[in-house]
């Protein structure tokens, strides 16, 4: 197992070393200025050259290519143009809020898939398969941030409930700003972890320890979610794995539709304004976010079955 995870992570440093130079090379290969962005289109052709100097590029694309890895390997990922702060420091204010954001939209996706599921595979055919595999169509064929204008349009503009955007004061308030994205970005994935669920739940129901269980008298609601659940989620759980790396880029457009200051709504801004240094480190920070969740959701599945070999 450590020699599983330590060839994992050697394989996460080489995709994350091919992140950082594909973003390089697609960021200073792209026409435009970034000087001129940021100085206006009536900026003068000397203070454009001087801006440039002083971030340093007039240098050749093979020198700034080689200083921006020599600032990777120790740390330094770089001074944002437009906020003149360590791009560190500026992830590190917005990566709690991104993160929660993720992660509660994927316990939402569970605590829906799961149900959603069984009841299908449950009624396999019947009226309530229909009706949840009709959802999961719908699911799949709307955007993510078209649920989340629905949503603000019914809890916050008509029932008053939830607030429509940005961040609220504590505890409390912090949550309860997250409900509706979270709910946006889980939607988007709860289709396809449905259909998932459902498949390998009707497999398992014709298992014949599924026959033994009802046979000794085990509860329905208990044969299903205890025991087939139990056993057909594992390629579900990596699904859900490969979907929260999909929960991680839509962060860009729900934070937007929602007004949360996280690292979707950075990237953003960033691209925008050519702020390079800003959106090479939180292209790193995500790729990053991304291996390192896949490698989790191996180790996890490993851990539900028993019958799993890591080699």
């Amino acid at each position: 197992m450590a020699r599983y995870i330590a060839g994992r992570l050697a394989a996460a440093v080489l995709v994350v070393f091919g992140v950082s130079v594909v973003t390089f090379l697609f960021l200073h290969l792209e026409p435009g200025s970034a000087a001129r962005t940021l100085l206006g289109e009536h900026a003068t052709p000397r203070a454009i050259a001087a801006l440039q100097r002083e971030w340093g590029l007039n240098a050749s694309l093979p020198s700034q290519f080689v200083r921006y890895i020599n600032g990777i390997i120790h740390g330094n990922l770089g001074t944002s143009y437009i906020y003149q702060i360590p791009t560190s420091r500026l992830i590190g204010e917005r990566i709690g809020l991104t993160a929660a954001l993720v992660g509660l939209a994927a316990l939402f996706a569970v605590v829906m898939t799961v149900p959603l599921a069984t009841l299908a595979a449950a009624k396999k055919d019947q009226f309530a398969d229909h009706v949840v595999r009709g959802l999961s169509v719908l699911g799949l064929g709307f955007p993510s941030f078209w649920f989340g204008i629905v949503l603000i349009e019914i809890f916050s503009v008509h029932l008053h409930v939830l607030p429509v955007g940005g961040i609220g004061s504590g505890f409390g308030g912090y949550l309860e700003s997250l409900l509706l994205p979270a709910i946006t970005a889980a939607i988007g994935i709860v289709p396809i972890l449905v259909r998932s669920l459902r498949v390998g739940m009707i497999e398992i129901l014709d298992a014949e320890f599924v026959a033994t269980a009802r046979a000794k008298g085990l509860r329905e609601i208990f044969v299903l979610f205890s025991i087939v659940a139990r056993n057909a989620l594992i390629p579900t759980v990596t699904l859900l794995g490969l979907n929260i790396a999909y929960l991680i880029g839509s962060t860009v457009i729900v934070e937007q539709v929602f007004d949360l200051n996280g690292l979707g709504s950075l990237l953003l801004s960033s691209i925008l304004n050519r702020d390079f240094p800003v959106v090479q480190a939180v292209t790193i920070v995500l790729g990053t976010s991304v291996v390192l969740i896949n490698l989790v959701t191996d180790l996890l599945a490993a851990r539900l079955d028993p019958r799993i070999r890591l080699r």
